[in-house]
C-alpha cells in the first residue's frame, strides 16, 4: 500500500481553515470541495490513458484520452458526498457509485447499510472518497468490497489520516494483489479513546451538513 501526504502550501492553507472550530458549514463545504480537487490531482497521476490523435485548427496532434472502462468514483455516505463535486470536477467522465457505511460508536466496526455499485468491477480503477481515515475499519471494508467485485486498482482520497488507520488498512488489505493508495492532506498524531483523529477537525459530516 502506498501513502501520499500532499505537501503543498495551498493544501496546508485550506486544511488549516478546515480545522478551525470557527469555520462555519458553508465555508467548510467550499474549502473541502477545493481541497479535494487539489488532492485528486495527485490521486489521478496514474489514471489509465490511451494514445489518441486529434485535429487542431492547423494540424493533427497526438495526445492521450482516458481509457475504458471509465474510472469509478465512490463516495462513502454521508460525509463522502461533500467530496464528490471536487473529484468529478477533475474527472467529469467518471462514473459514480455510492456506499452507505456507518461506524458503530461502541465497537468502532463498520456496517454497510446501502450499496449502489456495479456487480462487476473487473478492470476498473476506483477512487474512494472518505474525509477521515481514523480507525480504518470503514475504508478497509469499502476497499475490500470493491476488490471482491473485481476492481484491480483502488485509491482512497481522505482529508485527514491517522497512523492507526493507515496501519489497520495495511494489515487488512495485505496480499490483496491490487495496487492500493491513500492520498491525504495530512497524517495527524493519533486517535483518542473515542476513535477521533487528534488534532483532527472534528466530525466531518457534522461540519459539512450540521448535526441531524
Amino acid at each position: 500500500m502506498q501513502t501520499l501526504a500532499v505537501d503543498h502550501p495551498l493544501v496546508a492553507h485550506k486544511l488549516t481553515t478546515l480545522r478551525d472550530v470557527r469555520t462555519d458549514s458553508p465555508t467548510f463545504r467550499r474549502l473541502a470541495d477545493e481541497l479535494v480537487t487539489l488532492l485528486a490531482y495527485e490521486a489521478t497521476r496514474d489514471v489509465r490513458v490511451v494514445e489518441a490523435t486529434v485535429q487542431t485548427p492547423v494540424d493533427s496532434a497526438r495526445g492521450v484520452q482516458l481509457a475504458s472502462p471509465k474510472p469509478l468514483v465512490v463516495p462513502i455516505l454521508r460525509a463522502g458526498l461533500g467530496m464528490l463535486d471536487g473529484m468529478t470536477r477533475l474527472l467529469p467522465t467518471a462514473e459514480v457509485g455510492f456506499l452507505g457505511m456507518i461506524r458503530d460508536e461502541g465497537s468502532l466496526l463498520a456496517q454497510t447499510y446501502a450499496t449502489r455499485l456495479p456487480d462487476d468491477l473487473s478492470g476498473r480503477q476506483c477512487y474512494v472518497l472518505d474525509p477521515m481515515l481514523a480507525t480504518g475499519g470503514t475504508l478497509a471494508a469499502a476497499i475490500r468490497l470493491l476488490l471482491d467485485r473485481g476492481a484491480d486498482d483502488v485509491t482512497a482520497i481522505c482529508l485527514l489520516a491517522a497512523p492507526e488507520g493507515l496501519a489497520h488498512l495495511e494489515k487488512e488489505l495485505a496480499g490483496s494483489g491490487a495496487p492500493i493508495r491513500v492520498v491525504t492532506a495530512a497524517i495527524d498524531s493519533h486517535l483518542n479513546e473515542h476513535g477521533y483523529i487528534i488534532p483532527g477537525l472534528g466530525d466531518a459530516g457534522d461540519r459539512l451538513y450540521g448535526v441531524v
